[in-house]
């Protein structure tokens, strides 16, 4: 069976079948057989029926459940066929969904505003983090130096070997410097990534602190986004030339 395609709900439609889905089931719950209820519809053909209980010809039909003194009780809603059964479903699974986003988005608003009671706290956060990152940066420029300075004696060795095979040794040592210096080159490229995440990721929690703090309520301002590491940007400096001397 081939299921009718949902479009995807806006943000105000899921709030206000949320709030009326409690209404709808009231109304669609079923008057049990057997009481004073009097069950009328009218039919595919026009007709108007009435029965003492659900009435099998109106199933897709909307029957109304009246008192004995004529007055509406309820009214029992036509039976779901397969495709409205599968999107009532899949609707009810977007409004929880939503629903699960807005306690998620109240609860992570006041942990933010907990932690950052005014800017000063959120900036320090800030400091403290990228701290981390720049002490880390510091210690691969400084292994890259080391590096560097290690390869001079190497390449000045290598010197005696032109237009020869560098002996096993040599080129072992050569090959194991360039390595390092490929993963330190690689490492400073992934701590400036992580500079960048970090930096949007608290200018996007202080944009949002800036409204909490002025009075906007925790949930108010929607899903908070993830925030991820922009995608490194090739650089020549990941890919270190060999020796041409091996």
């Amino acid at each position: 069976m081939q299921f009718m395609a949902l479009r995807p709900l806006s943000l105000t439609t899921l709030l206000l079948l949320g709030s009326v889905a409690p209404w709808l089931q009231a109304q669609g719950s079923p008057a049990p057989a057997g009481t004073d209820a009097i069950f009328t519809c009218i039919d595919d053909q026009g007709r108007r029926i009435t029965a003492d209980r659900p009435i099998p010809s109106c199933a897709t039909r909307e029957q109304r459940v009246l008192n004995k003194d004529g007055s509406l009780r309820m009214v029992h809603p036509p039976t779901l066929t397969a495709d409205e059964r599968a999107e009532k479903e899949a609707r009810e699974r977007q409004l929880a969904e939503l629903r699960a986003l807005q306690a998620d988005a109240v609860r992570r608003d006041r942990s933010l505003l907990a932690r950052y009671p005014a800017e000063a706290a959120h900036r320090k956060a800030r400091e403290a983090a990228l701290d981390t990152v720049r002490a880390a940066m510091k210690t691969t420029e400084m292994r890259l130096r080391e590096l560097a300075l290690g390869r001079t004696p190497l390449l000045a060795e290598a010197e005696f070997y032109k237009g020869k095979p560098l002996p096993p040794k040599l080129r072992g040592q050569l090959d194991a410097n360039d390595a390092a210096t490929a993963a330190q080159r690689e490492s400073a490229l992934t701590q400036e990534t992580e500079v960048d995440r970090l930096n949007r990721l608290y200018d996007a929690e202080l944009a949002r602190l800036k409204l909490l703090w002025a009075g906007a309520v925790p949930g108010s301002l929607g899903p908070i986004a993830a925030q991820r590491a922009p995608k490194p940007v090739a650089s020549s400096a990941s890919n270190p030339k060999t020796s041409s001397l091996r």
